[in-house]
């Protein structure tokens, strides 16, 4: 089973053509949360995989709290654990922070050993955050190039976790890793993973209810869009992206910066 999500569409893709290739399934970390669903069973032999977008050098915070609750019937000393996440750049100790949340997690241990992703791999896609000064979406050429070369990439990938093999590292974890995902990325999913900045242009609002039903969580309802405030946003950035009219910006830095969601164009596959 491959336990994931998506904001913008990058880590569904990914993790959709992985399913594919090694036929497992796909589950909805976000849909999962709603319905209370934390505890699964495993059959002899089946692996684990967790997809999901890095979120400021770290694993995103809606994927954290999912796994300090998940239970895992059936896990064995050897079950293979593997874990891929998207990027626009770097994903720092992305990786090393999500085994250690495994670790803390009693009840994915067999013989007081603890579930750990044993294959890990990054994958480079388009840009989706936006919202600080000197963060912006990819040109066309470099969305294609990125999406040509993730394209590449994805078959080995699958051709190691279909083997289970162990040990792989595959990571674009950047010049400083540590200061990116505990300094800056600690400050960054801190303090500013939250939905008080959305705001709408009701004159550019068409009422279409797009960013409600894209928002992972939950998070907004109505037209034109309320932000229910509910400390679920991940800050995925669907809700900006998706819209048709670019109504929704995240306070003034957005105005002016483009939008990106998987096969926006009907060009990427």
């Amino acid at each position: 089973m491959i336990f994931y999500f998506s904001g913008t569409g990058n880590t569904r893709w990914a993790a959709t053509q992985i399913a594919e290739a090694v036929g497992d399934e796909l589950l909805f970390i976000p849909e999962l949360i709603s319905k209370g669903s934390y505890e699964f069973s495993l059959q002899p032999g089946e692996r684990i995989g967790f997809c999901f977008p890095t979120h400021g050098w770290q694993v995103p915070g809606i994927v954290r709290g999912f796994i300090r609750k998940l239970r895992i019937n059936g896990l064995e000393p050897d079950t293979f654990c593997w874990s891929l996440t998207t990027c626009g750049d770097n994903v720092g100790e992305t990786m090393t922070i999500l085994n250690k949340d495994l670790a803390a997690n009693d009840r994915l241990k067999t013989n007081g050993k603890p579930l750990q992703a044993t294959a890990v791999f990054s994958v480079v896609m388009p840009e989706t955050y936006v919202c600080l000064p000197f963060m912006y979406t990819d040109t066309e050429e470099r969305e294609q190039e990125k999406i040509s070369a993730a394209k590449a990439q994805l078959p080995h990938i699958a051709e190691c976790i279909r083997e289970k093999r162990t040990g792989v590292e595959e990571l674009v974890k950047g010049s400083t890793p540590r200061l990116y995902s505990y300094v800056i990325g600690g400050y960054f999913n801190k303090r500013m993973i939250h939905d008080r900045k959305f705001t709408v242009d009701r004159e550019k609002c068409i009422g279409c209810g797009k960013c409600a039903k894209v928002c992972p969580v939950e998070n907004i309802k109505g037209t034109p869009p309320e932000w229910i405030h509910n400390e679920r946003c991940t800050c995925c950035m669907a809700c900006y992206h998706y819209c048709p009219t670019h109504a929704i910006n995240y306070g003034k830095t957005t105005r002016k910066r483009g939008q990106y969601f998987f096969n926006r164009r009907g060009d990427q596959r």
